[in-house]
């Protein structure tokens, strides 16, 4: 009996621990691609860096360059690049 409580405390741990944490993570991407426009300043999982041209339910195309457009699977965009904190206070 000890050892069935005690295999139950260790899912329960690897719950908390490990597999809510994920699906937490895996939410808060989802809604980002999600949320991808037209514009947007991206980091692939590749480690290119481009801004959104076009995009449709599976395709991203960034302007990598100048006349330089690559086509990216939407699911392999990794972060959205956030405008550092000094540009937006040189706007103003």
């Amino acid at each position: 009996m000890s050892f069935l409580l005690m295999l139950v405390m260790m899912f329960v741990i690897f719950y908390f621990l490990l597999i809510r944490p994920q699906q937490k993570r895996q939410k808060e991407v989802d809604e980002m691609l999600k949320a991808l426009r037209k514009g947007d300043k991206v980091r692939t999982t590749g480690g290119i860096r481009g801004e959104i041209v076009d995009l449709n339910e599976t395709d991203v195309t960034l302007l990598i360059a100048d006349k330089v457009k690559i086509n990216v699977l939407r699911s392999h965009v990794a972060t959205r690049i956030d405008k550092p904190a000094a540009d937006a206070k040189a706007k103003s």
